[in-house]
């Protein structure tokens, strides 16, 4: 907590500038399509937040905002992961979140994807392995890409869905 607390001190407030109107808008587009040409049809995503602090929930609920409108490339969000094709895993996973981490990539269906988002999902970030965290996503189930950041910002998550869909396209 103190290693934590002293990094946001030192670290201080953080903000950047409102992007300009064609910041990453085009690239969002040509990955879009290249998503609906790999795929053919859409992509179902079942998000697990498996113990984050919410950083990366904003930066994927920004997806559905109408400046990246991801439904419009094909690509939807599902309450169950019996019916996802992708699994988008946030935070490290806590001790009480690996078992419903383990079976929710159980009940997806194959070829199940799964992309770990954050720097936290890639190995614990700043809470790492302790009392109360197993660390990183791939300490529990596969993991077919991470997307660094903390938190990533939507064109970064765009990327790595994409990366995901280019492992397992023939």
């Amino acid at each position: 907590m103190w290693k934590i607390l002293h990094r946001i001190a030192k670290t201080g407030i953080v903000s950047e500038p409102s992007p300009a109107l064609d910041d990453g808008g085009a690239e969002c587009t040509q990955i879009g399509a290249e998503l609906l040409t790999i795929l053919g049809r859409a992509l179902t995503i079942r998000e697990v937040d498996a113990g984050s602090c919410n950083g990366c929930e904003l930066e994927i609920h920004a997806l559905n905002n109408p400046y990246y409108n991801l439904e419009g490339y094909g690509i939807k969000f599902v309450a169950s992961p019996r019916h996802a094709d992708m699994l988008l895993v946030t935070g490290p996973v806590s001790r009480h979140m690996a078992f419903a981490l383990r079976r929710t990539w159980e009940a997806t269906p194959d070829p199940k994807l799964v992309v770990a988002v954050g720097d936290c999902g890639r190995d614990g970030g700043p809470f790492g392995e302790g009392y109360a965290s197993l660390g990183g996503v791939d300490k529990v189930i596969p993991v077919d890409v991470v997307v660094s950041g903390c938190p990533p910002r939507p064109v970064e998550l765009l990327r790595g869905i994409l990366a995901a869909v280019r492992r397992r396209s023939p």
